[in-house]
């Protein structure tokens, strides 16, 4: 019999409602958002006050929990104002708070009595002292520091409470900087990382240039003491699940509540078939494994948690070859679909359909209809509604994809 060991929640990236769904939809035991202010993801969609009702209303329908972020560090005229923000979220019933500053920290306390506080990997937390200080203070959950190495978390886990809950993120983009605390996206761009701004300039392409030469341009070539240009790869934890649910971890979390829809559906629904696995101490699905591949990403590292990664220099471009061309909006017992169109594409044309606990399969697109059930070639309009006969039925918000490269050159 296969052993079954203790599940880690999986927590999904959520930046909008329709992010939202889809992580939901595709398997998240939690996901995190932001509202308008205090959140580290100033160019997510983020949720109005409106919002927050009905998306927690939406995950709590489906056993779903929701973490909210006040993880900026806030200045004076913000501070006057998150009293109000705390009780709106108290009162609509979110789950958690993830905060940073210790001024917000004591707010939540006061104003969401009702909301389990986390502290967010913008705290920097790297050592067993420091988590149980949080923890004396109140704080249910720490979110580690990205710099942690595996061993360091089993000490963690060792030296601190049972009943503090230990998060870390284990897929998604990887800072240059100190647990996320960037200082060059405020000096380079005057956009502050630590209000949700950040430009990324950790991930512009750069080269030199001698002073007396302007104009021309260099590349960076490695010598004996090694180059050390800016330079950042995406971390992927998905072969190694079985570590960190050793290591005792409470929570998973994938990074990205500023990327797509289709990147919260897919990955989501990736790690949730692998961690169901290493849970129940079944192998993976090579299938499911692969799906991580199917999303824009950088190329994938382990980070810090086998040691320290050492210096990357290849490319750290974005690898984008799969593009959304549908979402199911419907679909009856025979496969007869209702779709909206995301990017042009047309009969004839091969293409795969995944759902939400719907293997990937390839799927050569047949005649289509319009919404008023004409004959359609080729749709064009984006967010277009037309109809398709599939060759077994899905469930809503699966996805029709093709191959594309769309990698920056």
């Amino acid at each position: 019999m296969a052993d079954k060991r203790r599940k880690p929640e999986l927590l999904a990236p959520a930046g909008d409602m329709e992010r939202l769904e889809m992580a939901v939809r595709y398997g998240a035991d939690a996901v995190y958002l932001a509202g308008q202010s205090y959140g580290m993801r100033a160019f997510a969609g983020n949720f109005s006050d409106e919002e927050l009702r009905a998306a927690v209303a939406l995950a709590h329908s489906r056993g779903v929990r929701v973490h909210c972020t006040i993880n900026t560090m806030p200045r004076n005229n913000e501070v006057q104002q998150l009293p109000a923000h705390l009780e709106l979220l108290n009162d609509v019933g979110v789950d958690a708070l993830i905060v940073a500053d210790l001024g917000a920290f004591t707010l939540a306390g006061k104003y969401a009595p009702r909301c389990a506080r986390h502290i967010s990997t913008q705290a920097s937390i790297c050592n067993y002292e420091t988590a149980r200080a949080w923890y004396d203070l109140g704080a249910e959950r720490v979110i580690l520091a990205r710099e942690l190495s595996l061993e360091e978390i089993r000490t963690i886990r060792d030296k601190t409470p049972q009943a503090l809950e230990i998060e870390a993120f284990i897929h998604g983009a990887m800072c240059v900087s100190y647990s996320g605390r960037c200082l060059l996206s405020n000096y380079m761009t005057g956009r502050d990382s630590s209000r949700g701004a950040c430009a990324q300039p950790c991930r512009y392409h750069y080269a030199l240039m001698e002073e007396k030469r302007p104009g021309e341009y260099f590349p960076i070539e490695e010598d004996g003491q090694g180059s050390y240009i800016l330079n950042s790869r995406d971390m992927c934890m998905i072969d190694h699940l079985d570590d960190l649910i050793d290591a005792g971890l409470t929570s998973l979390k994938i990074e990205g509540r500023a990327k797509s829809a289709y990147y919260a559906a897919i990955v989501t629904g990736a790690y949730r078939h692998c961690l169901d696995a290493a849970a129940a101490g079944e192998p993976t699905d090579p299938v499911w494994r692969d799906e991580v591949e199917h999303v824009s990403h950088r190329p994938y590292s382990t980070g810090f948690y086998y040691g320290q990664p050492g210096q990357y220099y290849e490319t750290s471009r974005y690898v984008r070859n799969w593009q959304v061309i549908a979402l199911v909006t419907d679909c009856d017992g025979e496969g007869n679909a209702t779709l909206s169109l995301r990017n042009k594409f047309r009969a004839g044309d091969t293409v795969e359909v995944v759902g939400p606990d719907t293997r990937p399969f390839a799927l050569t697109v047949p005649e289509m209809t319009d919404a008023e059930g004409m004959p359609l070639e080729e749709p064009r309009t984006p967010g277009s509604v037309f109809h398709m006969k599939l060759s077994r039925p899905v469930p809503a918000w699966s996805l029709l994809r093709r191959q594309a490269d769309l990698s920056a050159k």
